[in-house]
């Protein structure tokens, strides 16, 4: 995947950088494997908005991602390699020998005709889904299970991919895209290989309309606000009142943190993000 890049007439073409599309090879998805994604306009249910920033945005179609590849030792072909406009890495479609379809993660470096296939002791190569316990020591992989038999949910984007370092007491570990080490059990499955369209890191939308088109809207700054619909509005200038930012709701949003002090999945974490060493239980 290369990035392409436009001769500066607009302003807004000075800096804008984009995907050239040069791997894809279909251009309209499966009829069968896709559903219409419904805009919330960052509205809930009693039409209450509970996001600010979202509004509008292109029309978009869900491709069905098999995340589980349960088809054990049935070997598929790599028929097509599409565009999915709600994530940032490429989907692979492959086709099984009784005609079934269905849509995977595309890892990097695997081309239409090739052939994948899932299940315990299979051949470790990119786009193969196989259990951890299979898996040689030091290899990449993506797409992986943080639950037996719960499908995939970890290391999905665009260009990331987590290490395989080690394996014991029916454990293996893995080093996260975050330099996090985390455990997860030997059974679960993982993809082999890094997820593709690597260079998704270096475009640049280069103007509000592309953010627009993603369902983005831009927001006001509470600092040019009036004191009545902000914490941080109001003033001769430019000033916060000497506090720390904080939301229209009085939350800070610089150093607080979100994430629960005792998540379930701690106990699976050997070393964070930030390189602090985790107390097992």
């Amino acid at each position: 995947m290369a990035v392409k890049t436009f001769r500066p007439i607009t302003p807004s073409q000075r800096y804008r950088a984009v995907s050239s599309f040069q791997e894809i090879t279909k251009d309209k998805p499966e009829r069968r494997l896709v559903v219409t994604k419904k805009k919330t306009g960052g509205r809930n249910s009693y039409g209450r908005m509970t996001s600010r920033t979202k509004s509008g945005g292109h029309k978009q179609k869900i491709r069905l991602v098999d995340f589980k590849r349960r088809r054990h030792g049935e070997p598929a072909k790599v028929v097509a390699i599409e565009y999915d406009p709600i994530r940032s890495a490429r989907l692979a479609l492959i086709q099984y020998e009784d005609g079934r379809k269905s849509y995977i993660i595309a890892p990097l470096g695997l081309k239409v005709g090739a052939s994948v296939v899932s299940g315990p002791k299979v051949e470790a190569k990119p786009g193969n889904f196989m259990p951890l316990r299979d898996i040689p020591i030091g290899m990449t992989v993506h797409n992986i299970e943080i639950a037996l038999g719960g499908g995939a949910k970890l290391v999905r984007s665009a260009g990331s991919g987590a290490t395989l370092m080690s394996r014991s007491d029916g454990y293996a570990q893995l080093k996260m895209p975050s330099s996090e080490i985390r455990k997860i059990n030997e059974n679960c499955y993982a993809a082999v290989g890094q997820v593709g369209n690597v260079e998704h890191e270096n475009q640049v939308f280069g103007k509000a309309g592309s953010s627009r088109h993603r369902g983005v809207k831009p927001i006001t700054r509470g600092v040019v606000k009036n004191p009545v619909d902000h914490p941080m509005g109001g003033g001769e200038g430019r000033t916060s009142g000497g506090g720390p930012p904080v939301t229209p709701w009085g939350v800070e949003t610089k150093g607080h943190k979100t994430r629960k002090k005792k998540k379930y999945s701690d106990a699976q974490i050997l070393v964070r993000r930030d390189g602090r060493q985790m107390k097992q239980r």
